[in-house]
């Protein structure tokens, strides 16, 4: 059995021109142990998919799905109750700006608290020490100094890892990353990468990356499933889709990598469409 799996996903948000289809009845599933990339551009509906499985899209969401099972587990029937049990502690989330997922209101020692407040049995010093012992696991330097930080007195990085150190706070059994690395340098947003993926080998939790970047996904996914405006375009194991891609939305992608360069420009994803390739 699939640690996750999902069947027929649609998504439609209620707007003042009318209904706006966001998903057009995707699948994914995900093994404990795997790494999964969807990857596609900006408006595929990749984050979409991620956050209606999280329960945290709007009340203008209209979601249905055929299955919708964590661990067998119906997370369409959940109660708002049973979910927060869940979501957080089994499943936790990524999200893409820290600085805008951490309340710049509070320290970081205080909202890693509340996680393991919500979700452990740890106390006092016990959670004191549980948030020092994940700060240091995730690379953040002084790691008891930083426990009285505020968000805006950390970089960039420091703020991915303290998201980090929160979702994985509970030891999930799935770890979603939503574009973990946007807005960080390349040299942090391999520091990032691999921490993620030495994280993931080292639990044995399943793995959702979600990206836009090819180059990310060879590096870190054992399956691909390729997305364009809501719909599933290919799904394969990294190798591959890169050595024979079957879609040509998929096939625009790759040939779109500068490494690919066969002429004085790039080819584009628009181009491919406006050929009538898919």
């Amino acid at each position: 059995m699939s640690l996750l799996e999902i069947r027929n996903l649609r998504v439609e948000f209620d707007t003042a021109k009318g209904p706006f289809r966001a998903l057009s009845g995707v699948d994914y599933t995900v093994d404990a142990g795997e790494v999964l990339a969807i990857v596609g551009e900006s408006g595929s509906g990749k984050s979409v998919a991620m956050l209606a499985t999280m329960g945290l899209l709007p009340d203008s969401a209209t979601i249905t799905a055929d299955k919708m099972e964590f661990e067998g587990l119906d997370l369409r029937t959940l109660s708002a109750k049973d979910r927060r049990k869940v979501i957080g502690k089994d499943i936790s989330m990524i999200f893409q700006e820290p600085i805008a997922s951490l309340n710049p209101c509070f320290t970081v020692g205080f909202q890693m608290n509340e996680t393991l407040k919500t979700h452990t049995g740890l106390k006092g010093k016990q959670i004191k020490d549980r948030v020092i012992e994940l700060f240091e696991a995730v690379g953040i330097p002084d790691p008891a100094g930083r426990l009285n930080a505020f968000p805006h007195q950390m970089s960039g990085g420091q703020c991915q890892r303290v998201m980090i150190a929160m979702a994985i706070a509970c030891s999930p059994k799935l770890l979603i990353a939503d574009e973990p690395t946007t807005a960080l340098d390349v040299t942090i947003q391999k520091q990032i990468l691999d921490l993620l993926v030495q994280i993931q080998q080292e639990s044995g939790m399943g793995l959702i990356m979600i990206t836009h970047d090819m180059g990310v996904v060879a590096e870190t996914a054992d399956r691909v499933i390729v997305q364009y405006q809501g719909r599933k375009m290919e799904e394969a194991d990294v190798l591959s889709l890169f050595e024979n891609p079957q879609n040509p939305y998929t096939k625009a992608l790759l040939s779109a990598l500068p490494e690919n360069a066969t002429g004085d420009r790039l080819p584009t994803v628009s181009d491919f469409a406006q050929a009538g390739g898919f």
